[in-house]
């Protein structure tokens, strides 16, 4: 099947004009029920509610019609998705779905109506000295939200259903409320992850974060071994302290992933990382992109070739298809989707790796990944600022606003800079006629630091040899 005729069933089923009004009618907030009534339509549907007002009724009736349609296409009956949806978090990520249909249509890529994922610094305060990182960290800023103002952050974020929020930093755990606002966004409905450095996680400490609502840890390991690992991370001995951590999170039976950022220095040893992680039962590697952009501009010369970067996710790639691995693969290199499918030529099903996670999907739904997939900057997720500030992602230092001070949904839905960010057509050099466009797209960030033009081709790729950065 072709990519438009895929498109086209979503486009005739849930995303036609008559239930694009329909969810259009039904995507406000409900001040009687206190939530979008989509939000509460789903609650009665999946049967996790059973009060509301007599318009959030009226909205699950119209909505279960949608669905039964849409469910019906792709062979997903209504009691498989009541089952599915009754969790908080995925009833905020299937509702950011059907009203991001209301507000940008059936398109690729596709838009949900506010983030499915906000990264949030929570702090600038760090143990570490880590040479490439993005937020420059190390000190608490003057101006980072109070308690008082954290829990407005999350109401609003609650209140556009945003269903994940990865509290980050610096190192949040440095913070002494982190926990406190971690269990508010939890008792919310919201699915919590912590991206942490992984040093303070002590078995009592990982006790304490289960308690507190946390649910998912992203762990940064950078070496197999010490050597690697503390060189990377600017201070000796915390090698042994992030394997503790990384381990303690596994005994708590967090979902834990550990994340590594590929230099020169380390990306020879990325396979030992690899199986140093299945062997502590680790549920994800996240290959990250290195992004030249806070402390990581002075080491700009470690940076991967596109050469080396295409050959690292290549093997990474047969990892990933290799039975006998336990763990599961992904990147933050959208380009990781090209090489999927330059790579999967045959068979009825093929993996498509997207940021979130690597859907096995059939020949007449592959060219959904379009629809999914690619860089996912000011489209599925954003970054939130230790002070408040909005910024399409957290290596892309480019504030659009403050989430106390502005409007959020309005950003999201409005900002001419994330309009051009979600418009492939609008890209430049070769990204712009790449036939992957719409399953990669670019590292928008990279281009951002390399160019100071976010719509610029990656210089990270291939095939845009002509403008990659050579060492």
């Amino acid at each position: 099947m072709e990519t438009v005729s895929t498109i086209q069933i979503l486009r005739n089923t849930i995303g036609n004009p008559i239930s694009k009004k329909v969810l259009g009618k039904f995507s406000c907030y409900c001040e009687k029920c206190k939530k979008n009534r989509i939000d509460v339509a789903l609650e009665i549907f999946t049967g996790v509610r059973k009060q509301s007002c007599i318009k959030c009724r009226l909205a699950e009736k119209a909505l279960s019609g949608i669905l039964h349609t849409g469910g019906k296409t792709f062979g997903v009956n209504l009691q498989q998705l009541k089952e599915k949806f009754k969790d908080p978090s995925w009833i905020k990520a299937l509702s950011l779905v059907l009203r991001g249909i209301a507000d940008f249509g059936i398109q690729k890529p596709f838009i949900t109506a506010a983030p499915f994922l906000a990264v949030w610094d929570v702090t600038y305060a760090c143990n570490l000295k880590c040479k490439h990182c993005y937020a420059n960290a190390g000190k608490k800023l003057d101006n980072e939200l109070t308690t008082e103002e954290a829990i407005k952050v999350i109401d609003i974020l609650d209140k556009a259903s945003v269903p994940i929020i990865s509290f980050s930093g610096g190192e949040p755990l440095v913070r002494s409320d982190i926990l406190e606002i971690t269990r508010y966004a939890a008792d919310k409905g919201i699915y919590v992850a912590l991206a942490t450095n992984g040093t303070l996680i002590t078995k009592q400490k990982a006790k304490e974060m289960k308690k507190a609502g946390v649910k998912f840890t992203q762990i940064s390991l950078d070496g197999a071994t010490a050597k690697t690992h503390d060189s990377f991370r600017g201070i000796d001995g915390v090698f042994e302290k992030t394997i503790n951590g990384i381990k303690n999170a596994v005994n708590e039976e967090f979902f834990v992933n550990v994340a590594t950022t590929a230099t020169k220095n380390n990306y020879e040893e990325i396979p030992k990382i690899i199986d140093l992680c299945e062997k502590m039962n680790v549920s994800w590697f996240m290959l990250y992109n290195f992004i030249p952009t806070g402390r990581g501009v002075f080491i700009l010369n470690n940076d991967l070739t596109a050469y080396e970067r295409e050959k690292l996710l290549n093997d990474i790639w047969f990892k990933l298809k290799d039975k006998s691995h336990n763990i599961n693969m992904l990147s933050t290199a959208p380009q990781f989707a090209r090489i999927a499918l330059q790579n999967e030529k045959d068979g009825n099903k093929k993996i498509i790796p997207t940021h979130f996670y690597n859907p096995d999907l059939s020949d007449k739904l592959m060219n959904l990944a379009e629809f999914l997939g690619g860089c996912g900057c000011g489209r599925l997720y954003c970054a939130i600022r230790p002070n408040g500030n909005i910024d399409p992602c957290v290596f892309f230092p480019l504030t659009i606003g403050n989430i106390l001070e502005d409007d959020f949904e309005d950003i999201w839905k409005n900002n001419p800079i994330l309009a051009e960010l979600r418009d492939r057509e609008k890209l430049k050099d070769s990204c712009v006629n790449c036939e992957y466009k719409y399953y990669c797209g670019g590292c928008r960030a990279r281009a951002y630091a390399y160019k100071k033009d976010y719509l610029a081709g990656d210089v990270g790729c291939i095939r845009n040899i002509n403008g990659a950065i050579q060492h």
